[in-house]
């Protein structure tokens, strides 16, 4: 389903921002914008940890951003967060608190698919063109670096330097000069340096830059007429002249230019030093601007996803082509597990649509582990889900799909800790029942299978015939009955003496 308007919600370092859409064949025009100065990354300690004033502006601002949202279903609005609750070791005790002051759930995402997203909302803002684009974004607590060519990213990258976490550092009492200065854009260069090799063998036409720094620096620039031959955006040559002018002035707060807007100053040092050492190591004279950038970016994937277009089916295809999966075995223990989920389950009901999709993606890479050692290789590929970068899942996408692929098979007790309830245990169910049932690695026609859930687990029922003529399988089925034991739970498995399932 196509809904006629879609939201995203950007939870950056410095800014929370809302924008909604109306989609019009395909095409998204803004409807609305919010955006709230949180500052969440200079609340974060030393320690890593997201300190209760910061935690506290931010439920604030997502319990206003929960009422314009008031009557969206779920499906309609996506939620990202970024750097600072990347980094933040008590992100996982927030992120409950803040789902329940917006209403919807929250997404972390990687450095990398934080890029990705920038770069889809920067090209559907710029015109089509033929040649490769560099885009830049500085952020509160990161900078992406993308180099793509026309609706596709083709290198991407996610520095940990941002606007709030520099002018923290360097300029924390809002105090500039040009040793401070100096240092910022020293350490903002050795951080471009790691990148900036393959970067410049890559290659781009033109240079670009996204979001709320960029914009703020660009409008400086034009509104003072800074800029070398009146270009619009950023020129080398014109933030050379605002250096110069901010290190003068001694702080942002002080200078005298028009546009300078008073919720960026806090933050402006640290963005205009990252800005600056990011132009002289990749050797940059001009950037335009692009007003797209991760929430644009978001609402495009959003579309992708009502038309099936689902960026996390291509990743499954692309690990499964990197990793050599036997896609003949993944299908057949897909074709097994879905079977048993939809003994379990409507699988067609709408509610359960995101269970179906994990299940199809953790049958498709179950086996990726094997690349690395057959020994334990649903450990060693619940680690490469867990850690890899994977274009389109989230941070949280990750570690259920990894959990999936982990509960494959082996000791139930190695799992995180999961609620007896939470759904997550049927589709291990549902995945271990069908890659046991399909060990040969043949196409032998399965037996009959009858699965219910009861009380305290689920029940199996084969033919007792199937059973007397598979030991092996009968075995692994008695222990598979232990492991479910273990943790508290129950597997019973009944032989059904008549060889055809009862009508």
């Amino acid at each position: 389903m196509v809904y006629e308007q879609i939201a995203a919600v950007d939870l950056g370092s410095n800014s929370f921002r809302l924008q909604i859409g109306r989609v019009v064949d395909d095409q998204i025009y803004p409807l609305d914008t919010l955006k709230e100065s949180v500052r969440l990354a200079a609340g974060l300690t030393r320690e890593k940890l997201l300190d209760e004033a910061a935690q506290q502006r931010a439920l604030e601002s997502l319990s206003r951003f929960g009422e314009r949202l008031r009557g969206f279903q779920p499906e309609a609005v996506r939620v990202v967060a970024t750097n600072t609750l990347r980094m933040a070791k008590n992100a996982r005790l927030f992120i409950p608190r803040a789902e329940a002051a917006l209403g919807f759930p929250i997404e972390i995402i990687a450095g990398r698919e934080e890029a990705r997203l920038i770069y889809q909302g920067a090209a559907h803002a710029l015109p089509a063109v033929r040649h490769k684009r560099l885009v830049i974004d500085i952020g509160g607590g990161s900078t992406e670096f993308i180099i793509g060519k026309r609706l596709t990213p083709l290198v991407m990258e996610s520095l940990f330097m941002g606007c709030v976490t520099y002018t923290e550092r360097f300029f924390p009492d809002g105090k500039v000069d040009k040793k401070r200065f100096n240092d910022a854009e020293v350490l903002a260069a050795r951080e471009v340096e790691t990148i900036a090799r393959e970067y410049l063998h890559v290659g781009w036409t033109e240079a670009v830059a996204s979001s709320g720094t960029a914009r703020a620096i660009a409008d400086l620039l034009e509104a003072n007429g800074l800029n070398s031959d009146g270009l619009p955006g950023i020129t080398r040559s014109g933030l050379a002249k605002l250096r110069a002018l901010l290190i003068r002035a001694g702080s942002a707060a002080d200078l005298k230019l028009a546009a300078l807007r008073t919720d960026r100053i806090p933050v402006l040092p640290g963005g205009i030093a990252i800005m600056s050492a990011t132009m002289a190591a990749l050797d940059i004279e001009h950037l335009t601007y692009s007003r797209g950038a991760l929430r644009l970016g978001v609402l495009y994937d959003l579309i992708g996803r009502f038309h099936h277009q689902d960026m996390r089916d291509a990743t499954v295809r692309e690990f499964m082509r990197r990793y050599h999966v036997d896609s003949r075995q993944a299908a057949r223990v897909e074709r097994a597990a879905l079977e048993v989920l939809g003994q379990l389950i409507d699988i067609d009901a709408a509610e359960h649509e995101n269970d179906l999709r994990f299940l199809r993606w953790a049958a498709a890479l179950h086996e990726i582990g094997i690349s690395i050692a057959h020994g334990g290789f649903h450990k060693h590929g619940a680690y490469i889900v867990s850690f890899a970068d994977m274009p389109g899942f989230s941070k949280q996408d990750q570690e259920r799909l990894a959990f999936l692929v982990l509960g494959q098979r082996g000791k139930l007790e190695k799992l995180p800790l999961a609620a007896a309830g939470d759904p997550i245990w049927r589709l291990v169910f549902a995945l271990r029942l069908g890659a046991l049932l399909h060990r040969s690695r043949d196409d032998q026609p399965l037996p009959a299978c009858l699965v219910r859930t009861t009380g305290k687990g689920f029940e199996v029922e084969l033919p007792v015939g199937w059973l007397l003529d598979n030991p092996l399988s009968a075995a692994a089925l008695a222990d598979e009955a232990l492991n479910w034991q273990r943790i508290g739970s129950a597997l019973r498995v009944r032989r059904r003496v008549a060889t055809t399932a009862p009508q």
